[in-house]
């Protein structure tokens, strides 16, 4: 079994679509399907999951200047999983009690 939910996102942005609905953002495997990363979730954080949003982001072509010369190559590519949990219900990202 291969590990579906890599990290969380922890943004500006993710922060406040947090704080104003129950959606939390996550990185997650680039082959994971929205079933595997509702199932992931509800087993890791035990909260139930109404909708899984997923967004692939291609990675970018970067460019730097050396003294040895140009050196060229890309930034990774990932996926990343917007979740929307049922009302009331929460995930503690940062383990506080």
């Amino acid at each position: 079994m291969r590990k579906v939910l890599i990290r969380p996102l922890i943004t500006e942005k993710m922060t406040e679509l947090t704080e104003r609905e129950v959606k939390y953002g996550f990185v997650v495997d680039i082959n994971a399907n929205k079933v595997e990363i509702a199932k992931a979730i509800e087993s890791k954080f035990e909260v139930d999951v109404v909708s899984v949003n997923t967004i692939r982001h291609k990675g970018k072509k970067k460019t730097q200047f050396t003294k040895k010369g140009r050196f060229t190559g890309r930034t990774p590519k990932f996926k990343k999983a917007i979740i929307t949990l049922k009302e009331g219900q929460t995930i503690d990202i940062f383990g506080e009690a």
